[in-house]
């Protein structure tokens, strides 16, 4: 591609010109040109931003040597190539003395076009050359400015010696310029420094150090003028200024604070003794006084803080410190709780009491802070009542399970025997509905009490497709239609072993979370998956080990979680939601329902993208007890006519459990309570195989009852019943005929096998 130029030729003859444009034309330019040849239309076609002048040495009204001295005169710096037939070398020297860029002879014109090239190549270096210069200057004028406006004393020094200084520096020495450049700073200082060391040699290990180029922050005492001590903090550091190595001090004048400094190190004695932090702060925040109750409290000694913006050692977030500091500077003090961070970044809640010093005319001068550490305090109230408030969900959960429980009981056990008896297909769908809704109200009851009691539940080798079963018929049923939902389980999924109650729980509370957070609809998505977790990221997690895991991630399209809320939804009752509509309680049951079972959780969310809960269960490395389907029925053993006493308060659960009992060839006898029940056996003793009663009834309870059986047939064979679990608050029989224990709400399944295993166990009393 041709290279465009604006040409200047200053040429008599045409045919000549046209030559020159041709060779131009020949090395790749593309020549814009214009031809002159006298010495007005010369002048009047001179223009600064010309390429290039080709003039003939000789015309007939002026010449090549006149045409360059008028270019010189205009200032312009544009390349001058001079092309002539009769110019000898004398001349040609002579012209290239002047300023020419280059001559060439008429009969040598195939040079032109390399020339120009090079002229032109010379004139872009030279004028590169000139900007940098220009540029050198502006910026060591715009350095000179700055220089000398600094607020801070600014000293030059070439080897150890003060070559330079701006205005503040001779301020701050009380000396001119003329005074303090040629001299080194041991000079205006005293023999020794107040840190002992002698002043010259002090300065010159400085200086070494500073040369080699290691940064150096000190401070320095100074002699100034009129005698008076000058302390200053000096940033020393290394410069390279035209291929010379300096040093340049940055110097700010410390005299008031040091006074201030020694002012209070005579008082420091005295509070050193105090268990309180008690710390002196200016009004800038720089720490002026640190007592060892600081040092002891925070962990930083007092050489580590001097001097430091207390905002940066102890405050978590800067706003917090603007705000307090606010508030002392209007009202003259401020006491109350804040947080405060220790040298390792631990949280302190701390007592504060901040009061505004003022110096002898009144005007405030720094802040005194005494703080006590009342963490411990406060972690105890705060364990005391969640302790409380668990105690309490404890036992209204109790009181609540028993009453569900003896509730749910006839159902669960009526339904099974009704499937039994009806042959409508429409109807068992119907009843099947019924025991699904059933047995999850009881699963929920059950979780309940593992959440407020820590009650265990069974460990069974569980396939997660038959939770996602589980959840997805939930779900579809009961979650609004705008919302839809995606499964993704892989072909071969391992398996996990946990209590299924627990794990749908968990499925349950994430996606009940996710319905939430998309209250305008979204995607759901809820997908497993095999994992192997290695040892760095499971060292993340507290008490997780490297493995095989069964991961099961939940992820909502929704609002997400504001990141500085992340790190406390797992506590428990932390909620975002309006009262009335959470308890807080159910990603504290998720996770720790997760770390029974070994597992871990990861969370991601983005404000306005969605979240994503991603629960790692270790897979089974060795086989357990298998339940590939939760809700299986097996044959459902008989009875052989043997007579079994039923003892309950709730009269459906004694008419139910009776009727099933029954249905399946048992005979029963019933009892209202405890006295009843003794009275019956005492009438019936000898046909009644074995008595199922209650442990929670007026009069006389479950234990009670059992005993006095007990003391009449030691043999009898015993199966208690209640809501509540044997851990949970039920006195279970120590006598063996009392080892059999059914929870309600249990199912006829339940029932007719505990019954037949006991009736079918050996006597080894």
């Amino acid at each position: 591609m041709s290279q465009s130029i604006e040409i200047l030729i200053v040429e008599d003859n045409a045919t000549d010109a046209e030559l020159f444009i041709e060779e131009l034309r020949r090395a790749q330019f593309d020549p814009h040109w214009h031809r002159v040849d006298t010495e007005l239309d010369y002048l009047v076609n001179l223009r600064p931003d010309l390429d290039v002048i080709i003039s003939d040495f000789t015309l007939p009204q002026f010449g090549g040597m006149r045409a360059l001295d008028l270019l010189k005169r205009r200032g312009y710096d544009i390349p001058f190539i001079i092309v002539s037939g009769t110019m000898g070398e004398e001349r040609a020297v002579e012209a290239i003395k002047q300023g020419a860029t280059d001559y060439l002879m008429k009969d040598r014109t195939e040079r032109l076009g390399a020339a120009v090239s090079h002229a032109l190549e010379e004139s872009r270096l030279r004028r590169g050359y000139i900007k940098a210069e220009q540029a050198i200057e502006e910026g060591e004028r715009k350095f000179r400015a700055l220089f000398d406006a600094a607020h801070d004393a600014i000293y030059m020094l070439y080897n150890g010696i003060f070559v330079d200084c701006n205005a503040k520096g001779q301020y701050m020495y009380g000396r001119t310029w003329e005074q303090i450049v040629g001299h080194t700073p041991d000079e205006f200082a005293p023999p020794n420094q107040p840190d002992g060391r002698n002043s010259r040699e002090k300065a010159f290990e400085i200086v070494q150090k500073a040369l080699a180029g290691e940064a150096q922050l000190f401070e320095w005492m100074s002699i100034h003028y009129d005698g008076s001590p000058v302390y200053s903090e000096v940033s020393l550091n290394r410069v390279e200024i035209s291929g010379k190595v300096y040093l340049m001090a940055v110097t700010r004048d410390v005299t008031e604070r040091k006074r201030a400094e020694e002012q209070i190190a005579e008082q420091a004695a005295l509070l050193d003794e105090a268990r309180d932090a008690i710390v002196v702060r200016d009004l800038k925040g720089r720490t002026l006084f640190w007592n060892k109750g600081a040092e002891r409290m925070y962990g930083w000694a007092r050489e580590e803080v001097m001097g430091r913006n207390i905002d940066q050692l102890i405050y978590p977030n800067l706003s917090t410190f603007e705000h307090v500091d606010r508030l002392v500077m209007k009202q003259g003090e401020w006491s109350g709780e804040i947080l405060h961070l220790t040298k390792d970044r631990r949280e302190l809640t701390i007592e504060a009491r901040l009061t505004l010093l003022r110096d002898k005319d009144g005007c405030p001068k720094s802040v005194l802070a005494i703080n006590t550490d009342v963490t411990d305090k406060k972690t105890v109230e705060t364990q005391l009542m969640r302790s409380q408030r668990m105690e309490s969900i404890g036992t209204l959960a109790g009181g609540i399970a028993h009453d569900l429980n003896n509730i749910l009981t006839p159902i669960l056990t009526s339904i099974e025997i009704l499937k039994l008896w009806e042959a409508d297909p429409r109807a068992k769908r119907i009843l099947e509905t019924i025991e699904v809704s059933s047995k999850r109200g009881a699963d929920i009851v059950r979780q309940v009490l593992s959440f407020a009691r820590g009650t265990k539940g069974e460990r069974l080798e569980i396939q997660p497709k038959r939770l996602l079963k589980d959840i997805e018929t939930l779900i579809e049923d009961t979650f609004p239609k705008n919302i839809q939902l995606k499964l993704s389980l892989p072909n071969e999924s391992w398996t996990i072993a946990g209590d299924p109650t627990q794990l749908h729980q968990i499925l349950l509370n994430l996606s009940l979370n996710a319905r939430d957070a998309m209250s305008d609809g979204g995607t759901l998505t809820i997908t497993v998956e095999n994992a192997v977790v290695d040892a760095q990221r499971a060292a993340k997690h507290v008490g997780a080990k490297a493995g095989r895991y069964v991961t099961i991630k939940v992820i909502d399209s929704g609002n997400g979680i504001p990141a500085a809320i992340l790190d406390k939804i797992f506590e428990p009752f932390f909620t975002t939601k309006e009262v009335g509509k959470g308890t807080g309680l159910g990603l504290s049951t998720v996770i720790t329902i997760v770390k029974s079972h070994d597992g871990f959780v990861d969370v991601r969310s983005e404000p306005g993208k969605g979240t994503m809960f991603e629960v790692f269960l270790p897979a089974v490395e060795a086989p357990c007890e298998r339940r590939d389907d939760l809700a299986t029925l097996v044959s459902l053993p008989q009875g052989n006519g043997e007579t079994i006493l039923v003892v309950d308060d709730e009269a459906s659960i004694l008419a139910v459990t009776s009727d099933t009992l029954e249905t399946f060839g048992y005979r029963t006898l019933t009892a209202n309570d405890g006295v009843e029940a003794v009275a019956v056996y005492q009438q019936n003793r000898d046909e009644i195989s074995a008595v199922l009663t209650d442990m929670t009834m007026p009069m006389m309870d479950g234990s009670a009852t059992i005993r006095a059986l007990l003391k009449i047939n030691p043999a009898l064979k015993i199966i208690a019943s209640s809501g509540f679990r044997m851990n949970d608050g039920v006195d279970k029989p120590s006598d063996p005929g009392g080892k059999y224990f059914l929870t309600k709400p249990y199912t006829a399944e339940a029932l007719l096998k505990t019954v037949r295993t006991i009736l079918d166990e050996a006597c080894v009393r």
